[in-house]
């Protein structure tokens, strides 16, 4: 891997921006195409919308994580591991996040639930200082922590596949070469550089990608 930083009030201004972009491209599906696969193996769009709400609802209690130790990770070793990866089996919680977006009494509600954790994460993004946060047991400078939800939020935008432009796709590109510490191809605009260098697409046969790729975030 590379090092790779943020600055803290350019993440909170990008974080805030993708948050509200992924709403209102959730937003933009109905019922049934919340229903259909997303780009995320496994998933629907609903599963996706879930995982996400779960998600920043978690971000946003780690807002309040702040810490006086140094950072041992940055922007790009947080990815080296995450609570969910502890079994190397997707399946059990694939099924889990699968039971926690069908009890939703319709896909729709799921966005309206998502709207509220959205608005939410958006205040507490706001109202975080900056230094250095403690989460999912790793201590980061509070830029590198914003910025990693910029990442999720714009790959995960990608999964839902509507025609939107996720905010901090040049974000993650940069985070997909330096988990990979490789470059992708410059003739691959950021959205397809995101989605050969995670595998949620197939690579081209030209450019020639470095072996490196796809990586896991």
């Amino acid at each position: 891997m590379r090092p790779l930083s943020f600055p803290h009030d350019e993440a909170v201004e990008r974080l805030c921006r993708a948050l509200d972009g992924f709403g209102a491209a959730a937003r933009s599906l109905d019922d049934l195409a919340l229903l259909d696969p997303s780009r995320c193996r496994g998933w629907s769009r609903l599963e996706v919308v879930t995982h996400v709400r779960l998600g920043v609802e978690e971000m946003a209690v780690g807002t309040t994580g702040l810490t006086s130790g140094p950072p041992d990770h940055d922007a790009a070793t947080y990815w080296a591991s995450h609570p969910d990866d502890r079994d190397e089996d997707p399946v059990p919680h694939l099924m889990w996040l699968r039971r926690v977006a069908g009890a939703y009494g319709r896909p729709s509600a799921a966005v309206e639930h998502l709207g509220r954790a959205l608005d939410a994460a958006t205040g507490a993004v706001r109202a975080m200082p900056e230094g250095v946060v403690a989460f999912q047991g790793k201590r980061m400078t509070t830029g590198d922590f914003l910025a990693t939800w910029v990442v999720e939020l714009a790959v995960h935008a990608l999964d839902l596949h509507t025609d939107a432009e996720p905010v901090g796709l040049d974000w993650a590109r940069r985070t997909v070469e330096s988990v990979a510490a490789a470059e992708l191809p410059p003739l691959l605009d950021d959205r397809a550089a995101v989605l050969v260098g995670l595998g949620r697409v197939a690579a081209p046969p030209e450019p020639a990608i470095p072996s490196a790729f796809p990586v896991h975030l």
